[in-house]
């Protein structure tokens, strides 16, 4: 009996872990499938095989659970590169290849396009991409306004993605792929390039 009350302990940190891995990883996908004001606790609990009193113990808010959840989705580099050298060609090629037809649906995105309209939602989403995207993309770029062009860049990156991927813009969609990054390519140029000084 003594030799199986000490082995209990090692055992409770490892499932809490895991326990808490899975509400998280629930929580992802749920967030990204029906948004923040779509989903409620209880539905992530079940998903994640736990009560939803088990999730407020971990997590302590829905609003919370979504804050943390948002981190997991956004850390990512989803079409952001490393090299500031070829950071246009880089997300530009990505970007294309990540709103094709046949790409996945299960993408952060989602997350931030059908949680926005809620306030509170928002103002998470904001923080996190300014963390992760915003922070990682206006730390490769030079000059002055790096934060205000990064933040142009994601809007670009933003926009493309929802017509090309959600609306389904016909043009976008039968472009051809290669002339659609190139032109791309082009645009985000125009934002992440540092502006010439003036003489």
């Amino acid at each position: 009996m003594s030799q199986g009350a000490d082995a209990a302990p090692p055992k409770r940190p490892r499932n809490a872990a895991a326990t808490r891995d899975a509400i998280l990883r629930s929580a992802v996908v749920a967030f990204t499938k029906h948004g923040y004001d779509g989903v409620g606790v209880r539905e992530i609990a079940q998903s994640a095989g736990v009560t939803a009193m088990l999730v407020n113990r971990y997590f302590g808010s829905k609003e919370q659970l979504f804050a943390e959840a948002v981190d997991v989705a956004l850390e990512p580099r989803t079409v952001l590169s490393d090299h500031p050298e070829t950071l246009s060609r880089d997300i530009a090629a990505r970007l294309v290849e990540r709103t094709a037809p046949e790409s996945e649906h299960l993408d952060p995105f989602l997350l931030m396009l059908r949680s926005a309209a809620n306030p509170k939602a928002a103002e998470v989403l904001r923080a996190g991409i300014e963390r992760h995207a915003g922070r990682h993309l206006s730390d490769l770029l030079e000059g002055p306004d790096a934060d205000e062009r990064a933040m142009l860049a994601h809007s670009l990156i933003a926009g493309f993605w929802l017509m090309r991927r959600m609306i389904g813009s016909s043009a976008l969609v039968q472009a051809d792929p290669d002339g659609l990054a190139r032109r791309l390519r082009e645009l985000l140029d125009v934002v992440v390039t540092a502006p010439a000084v003036p003489v």
